[in-house]
């Protein structure tokens, strides 16, 4: 779609140009896929050059840039295993095209905050912390503070999504995935990501929720303690009710993929 109220295009950009009425522009499929009467200037983040995925003893830091394909395309840091396994589920679960890939990036998909986004996902299962610039400094925020509500965030005015960074301790160990929709090639109506932590279980709920969920135990728990934790961390007025599921729907699809999860976690 055209943005005809934009009268100038800034590239590339840094955070001490932002004024009101600019928009920042990633990869622009989120940005061009509906009307922006407000916006007047783009400023370019593509145009920075920033390294997609860089790996270092500490994790990974993902740059808000790096697109769906650089992600399911990396390579590298192969000690890494639950990191690959989940960001090539997590791809697949867009259901998009090539053209799609080589543009979307994943600072778009958490900037975004739909529900069904794969990339709050990803990053909220393996205790993604943003780092967020804007002129007055810097701070730092994980992903399931970031995305606060279907399409909200926590972003101030001007603020700008850098980076990802994905703690090695997160990265490694056993993992379980499982994503759920009404048709084949529907979008994401349940999707819920499982990680032994050592000798815990950390459960990332998204895409039935209008936010992240995280459930977190020091055990594999059994069956009643985690459906009763899933119950208490999860209100019952945070499952999305939408075309792509009823909040009945989604919510008895969560509880039967998480009961799944652990148990598949726990052999």
């Amino acid at each position: 779609m055209d943005l005809h109220t934009v009268v100038e295009v800034v590239s590339p950009a840094t955070v001490g140009q932002w004024r009101p009425g600019d928009a920042w522009l990633g990869g622009g499929t989120g940005l061009f896929a509906e009307p922006q009467t407000g916006v007047t200037r783009l400023l370019d983040l593509a145009a920075a050059g920033w390294t997609p995925v860089t790996a270092h003893e500490h994790g990974l830091e993902i740059a808000a840039t790096c697109t769906v394909a650089e992600l399911a395309g990396y390579a590298g840091a192969p000690r890494f295993t639950a990191f690959h396994e989940l960001a090539t589920a997590c791809c697949r679960a867009f259901l998009a095209s090539a053209k799609i890939w080589n543009v979307a990036t994943v600072g778009g998909n958490l900037c975004a905050a739909l529900p069904a986004g794969p990339m709050i996902a990803l990053t909220a299962a393996l205790d993604g912390e943003c780092l967020l610039l804007a002129p007055a400094g810097e701070r730092r925020l994980g992903v399931v503070d970031l995305v606060t509500g279907d399409g909200r965030t926590a972003l101030a005015p001007g603020e700008l999504l850098r980076s990802i960074t994905l703690p090695a301790a997160a990265l490694t160990g056993r993992t379980a995935f499982r994503q759920g929709s009404l048709f084949t090639h529907g979008r994401s109506a349940v999707l819920l990501i499982g990680r032994r932590a050592g000798a815990g279980l950390v459960l990332t709920v998204t895409a039935a929720t209008v936010r992240p969920f995280q459930l977190r135990f020091a055990g594999v728990p059994a069956a009643a303690e985690l459906a009763a934790a899933l119950r208490d961390t999860v209100p019952g007025d945070a499952y999305v009710d939408d075309v792509h599921g009823l909040p009945a729907w989604r919510r008895h699809l969560t509880a039967r993929y998480a009961e799944e999860i652990r148990a598949e976690l726990a052999r």
